[in-house]
C-alpha cells in the first residue's frame, strides 16, 4: 500500500495530510507567522497518529507554488530535509491544481479556472480540465491582472476556483464562483497520482514553482500605487 506525506504552506492556510492504507490524516495551521514553526510538529503529530514512521512513506508531496514566497520557500526546505534524511523521493504538486482538484470533488464540472491572491495587484491563475482520470493544462500557471486572465469562448461554463481575498473579475461574470485554497489533502492525492506515474525527484530537484523574481514594492512604487487609487 502507497504512503503519501504532504504539506502545503502556499498561503495563510498552511495544511499537512498523510495518506496511508486508503486512509487520510489531515492537520492545518493558521497564520503565516506559524508556518515554519509549526509544520514539523505537524508532521510527526499526523505520522504518531496513524502508527508510521517517516521512513515507512513512499514519497513526500509538497505544494511548490505558486504562492507565498516564504511559504514556497518553508516547504522546499522541509520537504529536502526530511527526505534527504529518510532516504525517499519528493512529489512536486503545483497549487493551483490542488485547488482544481478540490473543487472537482465537490462539483459535477470538469473545468476549472483556478486563481491565487500574488499580492502587488496581480494573481496566480492556471485553467485545467478533467477528463475521466486524466488532468490537462488548458492554461498553465501564469502570474497576471485579475482583469487579464483571458478564457476561450469554448470554455464558458468553467468553474471560477478563488483564493481568499479575491472577487469574481469583469470578464469572468457568466462563471460560476467558489472559493477554496491549496489544501495538503489534494497535494497528497495528486502526490499519489504522480507516485503512480513514476514523477518522483530526488529532495535536491524539489525546487519551488516562482512566477515573480521580485516580490515587494519599493517605496516609491507603493506611494504611486497608492496616488492612483
Amino acid at each position: 500500500m502507497t504512503t503519501i506525506l504532504a504539506i502545503e504552506t502556499t498561503t495563510e492556510l498552511a495544511s499537512a495530510a498523510l495518506f496511508v492504507e486508503d486512509q487520510m490524516f489531515v492537520r492545518e495551521l493558521s497564520g503565516v507567522q506559524t508556518h515554519s514553526q509549526g509544520i514539523l510538529p505537524a508532521l510527526q503529530s499526523l505520522l504518531t497518529e496513524a502508527g508510521v514512521a517517516l521512513s515507512d512513506c513512499d514519497a513526500i508531496a509538497f505544494g511548490c507554488g505558486p504562492g507565498a514566497f516564504t511559504g514556497i520557500r518553508t516547504a522546499c526546505g522541509v520537504v529536502q530535509g526530511l527526505a534527504f534524511g529518510a532516504d525517499i523521493g519528493v512529489i512536486p504538486v503545483v497549487s493551483l491544481h490542488a485547488m482544481a482538484l478540490a473543487a472537482a470533488e465537490n462539483s459535477s464540472v470538469n473545468d476549472f479556472v483556478c486563481v491565487l491572491d500574488a499580492r502587488m495587484s496581480e494573481v496566480y491563475w492556471a485553467h485545467y480540465q478533467l477528463n475521466g482520470d486524466a488532468w490537462t493544462e488548458m492554461s498553465p500557471p501564469t502570474l497576471s491582472k485579475l482583469d487579464d486572465i483571458q478564457v476561450s469562448e469554448q470554455h464558458a461554463h468553467a468553474l471560477v476556483v478563488l483564493g481568499n481575498g479575491l472577487v469574481l473579475p469583469s470578464q469572468l461574470q457568466s462563471h460560476t464562483p467558489v472559493q477554496l485554497m491549496p489544501h495538503a489533502r489534494q497535494v497528497a492525492q495528486l502526490g499519489l497520482r504522480g507516485f503512480k506515474a513514476g514523477s518522483c525527484v530526488s529532495p535536491e530537484d524539489a525546487q519551488p514553482l516562482y512566477l515573480r523574481n521580485k516580490i515587494a514594492l519599493t517605496t516609491a512604487e507603493r506611494a504611486i500605487a497608492k496616488e492612483a487609487q
